[in-house]
C-alpha cells in the first residue's frame, strides 16, 4: 500500500467516487471537469478513483493524477470484481458527508454536481439524475429504457432512471445501504426500502468519446433477476420464513383437499374412481409444501448468523 503525505481525516463537504475500466483517455480530462464544476461551489472536497482490474493505462494515469494533486485518492483491485464492488470500496474510502458518484467514461457531466447537491439541500437523502436525452447505441437504450419500467413498476419508486451514474448521497445512505453482486442498479430502491428520501434531476448526457460501452442486451436477464433479489432482500431478508412459509403453508393446504377428496371418495365408494393422478399432485404438494416451510427456517437461521464480508481484495491506495 502507497500512500501520499495528505494523511487529514477530517470530513469534507464533497467526495466524488469515480469506478472506472479500462478509461485511460478519459481520465486527465474528467479530472479538470471536475476540478473546474467544484471549484466555483467553495466545497472542500476530493476525487475518488476506483480502478477495477484496467489491463490499460488507467493505473499510470491515476498515479499521477494523485501526484499532482492532493485531493486525489485511488482504490486499485488486483482484478475486475464490479461496479458493486467499486463503489462499496469508494463509499469506505470516503470522507465527504455529500457524496457524487459519476462514471469515468465523460458521458455524465460533472457539470451536474451543483444542481445535485442542490436538490439534497431540499430534504433529500439520495438524487438521482436522469438522462432525458440520451447518446447511446439502440443496444444501450432500449433495454435500458424497458429495465428502468418494470422496475419503477415493481419498485413502486416514481423516477426514471434507476441505473445512471451520476448520483448524490448523504454519507448515511452509502453507509447504511449494502450492494454486492450488480446491485448496484438498485441502489434508489434500496435505499427507499431503508426509509430514506430519494428524488432525480435531468441531467445532461454526452456520447461516448473513447473506447466502447461495456453494457447492453446481455444485462437486461441478471439486471430482472437482481430486481427479484432486491425486493427479497427489502422485504423478507430479516424473515424469510414469512414468505417460504405463505407458500409452503398454500402448497399443503392444496394438497390436504385433494388428498381430503380422495379419501372421502374412498369412505363413500370403496375406492378413488381411478384417480391416481390427482392422488399424486395432492401427495406431492404435501411434501413439497413441508419443504418450503423447512427452506424458510433454515433462512431464518441464516439471516440471524450471517456476517457480511468484504467481496473484493485491494492491490494499493495511494491517499
Amino acid at each position: 500500500m502507497t500512500q501520499s503525505t495528505d494523511t487529514s481525516e477530517k470530513d469534507l463537504d464533497l467526495t466524488v467516487v469515480v469506478p472506472l475500466l479500462n478509461e485511460e483517455e478519459s481520465l486527465r480530462p474528467l479530472m479538470d471537469r471536475i476540478n473546474r464544476a467544484i471549484d466555483e461551489t467553495n466545497l472542500a472536497y476530493e476525487v475518488v478513483f476506483v480502478d477495477d482490474g484496467s489491463t490499460d493505462g488507467s493505473p499510470e494515469v491515476l498515479t499521477e493524477l494523485h501526484a499532482a494533486s492532493s485531493n486525489v485518492r485511488v482504490i486499485q483491485f488486483r482484478r475486475n470484481f464490479g461496479k458493486a464492488a467499486a463503489y462499496t470500496a469508494g463509499f469506505e474510502e470516503s470522507r465527504g458527508r455529500i457524496i457524487i458518484t459519476m462514471d469515468a467514461d465523460l458521458q455524465d457531466d460533472p457539470a451536474e454536481i451543483p444542481a445535485l447537491v442542490a436538490k439534497l439541500d431540499e430534504g433529500y437523502d439520495l438524487v438521482s439524475g436522469w438522462k432525458q436525452k440520451r447518446h447511446d447505441p439502440l443496444g444501450k437504450t432500449v433495454p435500458s429504457k424497458f429495465f428502468n419500467w418494470v422496475t419503477g413498476r415493481v419498485s413502486g419508486i416514481d423516477i426514471h432512471d434507476f441505473n445512471c451514474g451520476l448520483k448524490a448521497y448523504r454519507r448515511e445512505v452509502t453507509r447504511d445501504v449494502k450492494i454486492y453482486g450488480e446491485l448496484h442498479r438498485y441502489i434508489p430502491v434500496l435505499a427507499d426500502l431503508e426509509g430514506y428520501r430519494v428524488s432525480e434531476i435531468p441531467v445532461q448526457h454526452h456520447a461516448r468519446q473513447f473506447g466502447t460501452t461495456k453494457y447492453g442486451w446481455s444485462r437486461l436477464f441478471k439486471g430482472f433477476l437482481d430486481l427479484l433479489t432486491v425486493m427479497y432482500l427489502g422485504r423478507y431478508m430479516e424473515r424469510p420464513l414469512h414468505l417460504f412459509g405463505a407458500v409452503g403453508i398454500l402448497m399443503c393446504g392444496l394438497g390436504v383437499l385433494i388428498n381430503g377428496y380422495i379419501a372421502s371418495l374412498w369412505f363413500r365408494t370403496g375406492s378413488i374412481q381411478h384417480r391416481y393422478p390427482l392422488l399424486s399432485l395432492g401427495t406431492l404438494l404435501m411434501v413439497l409444501g413441508v419443504q418450503v416451510i423447512c427452506t424458510g427456517l433454515i433462512g431464518d437461521m441464516i439471516a440471524r448468523s450471517a456476517n457480511a464480508r468484504e467481496i473484493y481484495n485491494i492491490q494499493r491506495i495511494l491517499r
